[in-house]
């Protein structure tokens, strides 16, 4: 780079020889004298040494000698101010270059260095060479650091020491020395040369902003130390960085060309901090949707609150994404849950609250709730302590008007639990390595459409995936791997849960989760669960199972299809809502389809079902349920009893109701009984009777009653007690037997024979 060159500037002062009315004997500035006429000035035409030159007398304990021209100066130029001097007599001076630092308007820019350093003229005759070098950056090398303000100079020499002596001088010369300081083809700026100091105090601010405008198109490099920046600051420019920033807690540094997480790492030294940051820029700017994590592991030592992070919002409706890396928990204590118990009073009649709520400062959102009547998967979705009031995620089901709860708060590796609202965000090729020590995601208190998608939980100590409140809406969990700390757990021992929802219309697809308490579990409508694997045993023989996927809406409004259901069931209760006796206007156990599945199971007892109804609450109904084309197989010499049952601990179903129910074309081994509606059963009378008695106990499904006979046919002739052919036609009694799941074929007469009947457990809607 060389100005006189590149941009056609001419810096050099002209020769003494042509005049001295343009050189100043004090600061250079217009109006100041010259030395045109001086008694202690002469011109010397030949001297043997230099030629043409300057002889000054120096009269005065400091003789300036400055041109009075308006050298230019630009950030990231150095220039070198040199001059060739020797003494004829007297008094031997030192001497130094010199200059006058201007702005626009003739201003005096202050506060910078003005002189370079002293050189001793220590004997008469000989040439000394002084120079000095005038740049805007603090580097080795530079004599005058002037930053960025300066637009010019007046420069030349200083004659500083005793009086008496005369010297000559040949022309000054002034020349762009920028390329000791860069490559001459550079294709980038550095922060320095625009007056960076890199102290970790001066405010380089302005710094950052002059380079990255001077950048044009080239790269900005961050060279060696730490930076200082008080205020929000955009880099557009490519960076580099081998120093460091340090800004404020809320301020923000955008790096829209450089924007992935290494390059905040490197910003900022520290892979947590450098993350936190890049964050922040995440949610603060437009030019960029996604922060790529470019393969970088960032190991974090307690939860990395992401709201304060960014600091200045808490909700955000633009899609982000955050992808390909991983998030690694170190052992430490501040992934320890916080567990408090506090006493609160529970109506059904603001079913969202607790109230009057003991120890409630102690008390996290986000936390677990437990306690009696409370079920599974119930969260602190805000708290009031003004009002001593806590809001649900859930309603509770059976909990006492006043009681005592347990507020268990997992600590998370991204805790989104700060913003009120989060939509689209979306986290892509993400390992959350938990390693026992922390969970996973908390989402957002609100939000919409979030993805996660394609990422890894590895041995979460508690959870995957959290939702406290409606921050699951529309939400998809698509092809991630949830693998347990509990593998070695017993099923009856283990506590941690991949996920849990609380909206409608999530979609669970093509994910691979291992020996969790549940997979998930989801209240609300309009979920698509498909292509999922899970499984959930141990190695204990017959030992206890859990539940795999929990859908708490009883109209739950979901397909559940081409899942791998391993050593667990698929339950449809209501254990969300408030426990009561059912009506018409409570709505009925339905609207789910299974169709298409593989349900397995090992070392299970007897009475292991792949499918369960779990009511809360008397004489629910069912209401639009199909089961269709699913296999069901017991391996390891296990033989179950069936594969549908009902739970009915804290309920029961009014069989009587049971409307559109579908349990058909499915395949069975080691299962005892098929269930089937409807049933097509074989009724064989080998004594001529008017009534045929068949149970169906072993058909129906969930237990259902006999409430239709679709068809009668007879496999043969039917004949008479004399064995006579006869071809009477019969009617069915439905609902016999002290269990309603038997039918009876009644004839007109006395016969004797085989017919296919099909029976039904539902009534036509």
């Amino acid at each position: 780079m060389n100005m006189a060159v590149t941009d056609r500037i001419d810096l050099m002062p002209p020769e003494f020889a042509d005049g001295l009315a343009d050189w100043s004997s004090t600061d250079g500035t217009p109006g100041s004298p010259t030395y045109e006429n001086s008694p202690t000035a002469t011109l010397v035409a030949s001297d043997p040494d230099f030629g043409s030159c300057l002889e000054l007398q120096k009269d005065t304990a400091t003789k300036s000698l400055r041109y009075m021209g308006e050298v230019p100066v630009f950030p990231g130029v150095y220039l070198e101010i040199s001059a060739r001097i020797k003494v004829l007599s007297g008094a031997l001076p030192s001497v130094r270059v010199a200059g006058w630092a201007g702005a626009a308007g003739g201003v005096h820019v202050t506060g910078v260095t003005e002189v370079g350093p002293n050189v001793a003229l220590s004997q008469h005759g000989r040439i000394f060479t002084v120079k000095g070098i005038i740049g805007s950056g603090l580097r080795t090398g530079v004599d005058m650091v002037w930053g960025a303000a300066p637009d010019y100079g007046h420069f030349g020499l200083d004659l500083i020491g005793d009086v008496g002596g005369v010297v000559r001088i040949e022309s000054i010369q002034i020349r762009d020395v920028t390329s000791y300081f860069h490559r001459k083809l550079m294709d980038w700026v550095d922060v320095r040369d625009y007056g960076a100091v890199g102290d970790g105090v001066t405010d380089d601010i302005t710094a950052f902003e002059l380079a990255d405008a001077a950048a044009q198109g080239r790269g900005l490099l961050v060279s060696a130390g730490t930076y200082f920046l008080s205020k929000n600051c955009t880099i557009n420019a490519r960076c580099r960085f081998e120093g460091t920033v340090i800004l404020p807690d809320d301020k923000r540094l955008a790096l829209t060309r450089s924007f992935d997480l290494p390059t905040y790492v490197d910003a900022f030294g520290d892979e947590t901090l450098g993350l936190k940051k890049a964050l922040q820029a995440l949610f603060n700017f437009t030019d960029h949707e996604s922060l790529d994590m470019c393969g970088l592991r960032v190991q974090l030592d307690k939860p990395l609150d992401v709201q304060a992070a960014v600091a200045n919002k808490n909700t955000f409706a633009n899609r982000r994404v955050l992808r390909n890396g991983q998030l690694e928990a170190v052992d430490s204590p501040n992934w320890t849950p916080d567990v408090i118990t506090a006493t609160a009073g529970y109506s059904s009649s603001n079913n969202l609250t607790l109230t009057n709520v003991s120890n409630i400062a102690s008390i996290a959102l986000g936390s677990l709730v437990s306690g009696a009547g409370v079920g599974r998967e119930i969260y602190v979705r805000a708290i009031d302590e003004g009002a001593g009031t806590v809001t649900l995620s859930q309603p509770l089901h059976s909990a006492a008007a006043q009681q005592s709860y347990t507020f268990t708060r997992f600590k998370y590796l991204l805790d989104f639990s700060g913003f009120k609202s989060v939509q689209r965000f979306q986290i892509e090729d993400v390992e959350f390595l938990c390693s026992g020590f922390s969970s996973g995601v908390m989402l957002a208190q609100d939000g919409l459409a979030w993805h996660i998608r394609d990422c890894w939980f590895t041995k979460p100590a508690d959870r995957g995936i959290t939702s406290i409140g409606d921050g699951c809406n529309g939400m998809s969990i698509d092809g991630n791997e949830f693998l347990s700390d509990e593998y070695d757990t017993p099923v009856q021992n283990r506590t941690s849960v991949a996920f849990n929802t609380n909206k409608n219309d999530i979609k669970v697809r093509n994910n691979r989760a291992v020996r969790f308490k549940h997979f998930g579990v989801l209240n609300g409508g309009g979920h698509i669960i498909s292509g999922n694997h899970f499984w959930q045993g141990d190695d204990s023989v017959d030992g206890e199972r859990s539940a795999g996927i929990v859908l708490t809406q009883k109209s739950c409004k979901t397909t559940f299809v081409g899942n791998y259901v391993d050593n667990c069931w698929l339950e449809l209760n209501n254990e969300h809502d408030v426990k009561t006796d059912a009506t018409a206007t409570t709505g009925a156990f339905g609207t789910l389809s299974v169709t298409g599945n593989i349900f397995t199971a090992g070392g299970v007892p007897a009475w292991f079902s792949y499918l369960r109804l779990a009511p809360f609450g008397a004489n629910h109904r069912i209401d639009g349920l199909s089961v269709q084309g699913n296999c069901f197989k017991s391996i390891g010499g296990s033989v179950i009893d069936r594969v549908d049952a009902v739970e009915t601990t804290e309920g029961s179903i009014d069989h009587t109701a049971t409307v559109d129910v579908t349990f058909a074309g499915n395949s069975f081994d080691a299962v005892a009984y098929r269930t089937q509606n409807p049933a097509l059963v074989r009724v064989e009378q080998t004594s001529a009777n008017a009534d045929w008695t068949k149970a169906l106990d072993d058909r129906l499904p969930f237990g259902g009653l006999a409430l239709a006979v679709d068809s009668i046919v007879s496999q043969g002739a039917l004949t008479d007690a004399n064995g006579t052919e006869t071809f009477p036609q019969a009617c069915a009694a439905l609902q016999q037997g002290v269990s309603g799941r038997e039918i009876r074929v009644h004839w007109p007469q006395a016969v004797k024979g085989v017919v296919h009947v099909v029976a039904r457990s539902d009534m036509p809607a």
